[in-house]
């Protein structure tokens, strides 16, 4: 009977050393499944060399952003919707010869150009636009349908 608390002692270190044996094993397992096609031995380096590489991506990342919101911005001020109205301003012409070309931004300010055709010939006039309206010159209502019928092709998008 003197041996029992003995014997007890040892069987909870043998079970206690085996539960510790496969927790390592676990541990060894599964490092290796991480290490696996590395060529690091020490799994320390390995974490080394992907926190670098997460840091690289996230200056990458935040360098693209940047870029990304300067093409946003400058975006606005690019030809991004084209109207074109045609017409016949005289009777004693046949057809829809004339026309009227809106070419603006997201902010409808660009240009409106224009042709009208008659008999003589045809001329061209040219008119700044901002936000929808004439700068130096205003606009008649076939230009301004012009830019309406730009903006409508934007917002049915």
């Amino acid at each position: 009977m003197d041996f029992v608390p003995q014997i007890v002692v040892v069987v909870i270190l043998i079970l206690w050393s085996g539960a510790l044996t496969y927790l390592f094993w676990r541990l060894q397992s599964s490092l290796q499944t991480i290490n696996r096609g590395g060529k690091k031995e020490n799994i320390v380096e390995l974490l080394r060399e992907v926190l670098i590489r997460e840091q690289k991506i996230e200056h990458e990342l935040a360098d693209t952003n940047h870029k990304v919101e300067g093409l946003l911005f400058d975006s606005q001020f690019y030809i991004q919707k084209i109207g074109l109205v045609r017409f016949n301003p005289f009777n004693d012409t046949g057809g829809d010869q004339s026309f009227i070309l809106s070419l603006v931004d997201e902010k409808n300010s660009g240009v409106v150009v224009s042709g009208l055709h008659t008999r003589n010939g045809t001329r061209w006039y040219a008119k700044q636009v901002h936000e929808g309206k004439g700068v130096e010159h205003e606009l008649s209502s076939d230009e301004l349908k012009a830019i309406k019928a730009a903006t409508k092709r934007i917002r049915n998008k």
